[in-house]
């Protein structure tokens, strides 16, 4: 595991990830827009829902210093590659792991100052709800598979009469092909940003 060496953007590979799960682990590309639309700062306290093999949350806690991660998986094969993730990279003081799901298991953490959601477990606005009650001004960031989840989430967002910021992102990689390079296309995502207005004053 090569990872010393680059400080942003980490490959996939960099990370241990349940194989059958492969294309759930959050792609390089999309955990870059995603740390950059959560506008991290030092000392912050950000939960990562769903956080899956950690990826987000290290990338996020290796960026940015001082800051206190709080990890909640439900799956119990991907929440002990989270953990064997944040020892790999040395980080067990800055990143809590949790077994549950959320909100539930976030009953007892600390209030946050950021929240990225790489999975809700059916219950998007549930865990809206709770983010925007427990938060500091609470900005949150959330990558979306499925249009259906999307919408919850928009609707979500237009009751609280918050502005959404919406990327949709289409990534193509070069791969080989009879000794030529071809673009595959990856599963498109789309990432919405929610930052109530106190937040960006």
């Amino acid at each position: 595991m090569n990872h010393e060496s680059r400080l942003f953007g980490l490959p996939e590979e960099s990370f241990v990830f349940t194989v059958p799960r492969k294309g759930l682990i959050t792609k390089t590309e999309t955990r870059v827009i995603s740390l950059m639309k959560l506008d991290l700062r030092p000392g912050q306290v950000l939960w990562d829902i769903g956080a899956g093999s950690g990826s987000v949350g290290i990338e996020a806690a290796r960026l940015v210093p001082d800051l206190k991660v709080i990890a909640v998986e439900k799956d119990p094969a991907d929440y002990e590659c989270l953990k064997k993730n944040i020892e790999a990279f040395g980080l067990g003081e800055r990143i809590i792991p949790i077994f549950g799901k959320a909100p539930e298991a976030l009953f007892q953490a600390a209030p946050p100052d950021r929240v990225f959601i790489g999975g809700s477990g059916g219950r998007m606005a549930d865990l809206l709800d709770y983010c925007l009650d427990k938060g500091n001004n609470v900005g949150i960031v959330a990558n979306f598979a499925t249009i259906e989840n999307l919408a919850e989430a928009l609707d979500w967002a237009k009751r609280k009469k918050m502005t959404p910021d919406i990327v949709h992102l289409q990534v193509g990689r070069g791969v080989p092909i009879v000794g030529l390079t071809r673009i595959e296309a990856q599963n498109p995502v789309t990432i919405l940003t929610l930052f109530p207005a106190e937040a960006l004053s």
